[in-house]
């Protein structure tokens, strides 16, 4: 009899060509690119090579596009220009399918891949880019990897890897009234740590998780890179099954079935055994807000920033004042009374059509009294959300309604926050400088993001939706 497997070994073992000295070589099932990966492209041609797998690779431009318009002539930056154009190009000379700026397909990486079925259980997906994690929601395998990486994949079809190990993150119980799924995973980075993953894949499960829409695993996943794993996970199901079927690159209806049926067999079975495990319960969890300068530095809307003082190392304690500083708060200060510059509701962490939908529920209750962004996840996302009036609900309350992009997530484009301002956002990380050089970010779901913009200050989403405004 062959030993229980957890889906990550599954998955592993499907796509593993050959191990040596300790690691493995890897088929590449999908590559996803953007405009970030010109310099890999430059070391093929440098070397006179060819993709191996064109079919394999799917690019859109995301990291540098303009949100004020998607015309080319109208990225102010040259060398940005350049980037993007550049991926076109490669595109018409490799062969690899593109979603260039003026397709309507076009839109953040990681949220194109699921949104066109490219994403699929079973499937070792790779990019690079951290957030490669965020495909994991449907059951694939994904990772960041870096540059030298990219041109070995495009090359070769494959990458080396060692094998990770693998920790199961359980959430159960029902999710109180304002918590969701951002709220979920930064509460599970605050639990673990930002180092609290490494060398593992995360696989959530647990009827927390199993009650979540696809989208709402994407947040999840998306953000695993932030507790340090390699990956994260969702075993595919049902609603996984539903969410892919009739997509543009999921399987054809002929193939449908076979699909399904091998997809069924991909979960952890019964008894396999993982390297660390955790619990929660959800029915604790609260609406999440960051203080600090570190995913991990979580805490429940209702908390205080924390004392120096009352840490537990001088080390510690250096750290934490050393971040209060720059994020300019005050030891004991309620984080309701934090207020804030402005608000960026965006990224491939919460731009999706359900995230938009959360805060133009918010934002329909007032009127923002700091700027306010809003850049939907792909050009898709930007139409389905105008068919449904939510542009001119978040129009009506005095937010922007951008173009799809990175946008004030990585700052690559123009949109920043200026040195000393404090900014809302729902994006995955709160490095200094991330959103602009001196810049102060809060992360947040759309729902709290919205709340704080029409408060100019943190504010919890459930004593504002209780209260009609």
């Amino acid at each position: 009899m062959t030993e229980p497997r957890t889906m990550l070994q599954k998955i592993w073992d499907d796509h593993l060509v050959l191990e040596e000295d300790g690691r493995s070589l890897l088929l590449v099932a999908r590559h996803l690119a953007h405009d970030g990966s010109f310099q890999a492209f430059g070391m093929l041609e440098k070397r006179g090579l060819t993709l191996r797998c064109p079919y394999r690779t799917f690019a859109t431009p995301d990291h540098g596009v303009p949100t004020l318009s998607h015309r080319l002539d109208d990225i102010e930056d040259a060398q940005q220009r350049r980037v993007v154009d550049a991926l076109h190009r490669n595109a018409e000379r490799h062969g690899f399918t593109v979603f260039g700026l003026e397709d309507d397909r076009q839109g953040i990486i990681h949220v194109v891949g699921p949104e066109q079925g490219i994403t699929q259980p079973g499937l070792l997906m790779v990019c690079g880019d951290s957030h490669t994690s965020t495909h994991g929601a449907l059951g694939a395998l994904a990772f960041g990897i870096g540059t030298s990486e990219v041109a070995h994949v495009l090359a070769t079809q494959t990458i080396w890897r060692r094998r990770p190990k693998s920790m199961r993150v359980i959430v159960e119980g029902e999710r109180p009234a304002g918590v969701t799924a951002k709220d979920v995973i930064l509460a599970i980075i605050a639990r673990i740590g930002a180092n609290g993953a490494a060398q593992h894949v995360i696989e959530y499960a647990g009827s927390t998780i199993r009650a979540m829409s696809v989208e709402e695993r994407l947040t999840v996943c998306n953000m695993s890179i932030e507790a340090g794993a390699r990956a994260g996970m969702v075993a595919p199901d049902e609603t996984a099954f539903a969410y892919l079927k009739g997509r543009p690159f999921a399987p054809l209806e002929r193939d449908w079935e076979a699909a399904v049926a091998h997809w069924r067999g991909l979960p952890s079975d019964p008894g396999a055994r993982f390297d660390a495990e955790i619990t929660l319960d959800a029915a604790l969890l609260a609406p999440m807000v960051t203080w600090g300068n570190s995913p991990e530095d979580a805490l429940p809307v209702t908390g205080r920033v924390p004392d120096p003082g009352h840490s537990t190392s001088g080390a510690q304690r250096d750290a934490v004042a050393e971040t209060l500083a720059y994020m300019g708060l005050v030891p004991g200060q309620a984080v309701t009374d934090i207020a804030v510059d402005q608000v960026f509701i965006g990224s491939c962490t919460n731009a999706r059509l359900s995230d938009l939908r959360e805060a133009a529920a918010v934002a329909r209750l007032g009127r923002a009294r700091v700027p306010a962004m809003v850049s939907p996840g792909s050009t898709l996302v930007k139409h389905q959300a105008e068919a449904e009036g939510l542009d001119r609900v978040f129009r009506e309350a005095g937010f922007e309604w951008r173009e799809s992009g990175c946008s004030m997530c990585v700052g690559m484009n123009g949109d920043l926050v200026d040195a000393g301002k404090r900014c809302a956002s729902t994006s995955n990380r709160n490095f200094r400088g991330r959103q602009g050089r001196g810049s102060r970010t809060h992360l947040m779901s759309p729902a709290m993001a919205a709340a704080a913009a029409l408060h100019g200050r943190i504010t919890d989403v459930r004593e504002l939706v209780a209260g009609g405004a």
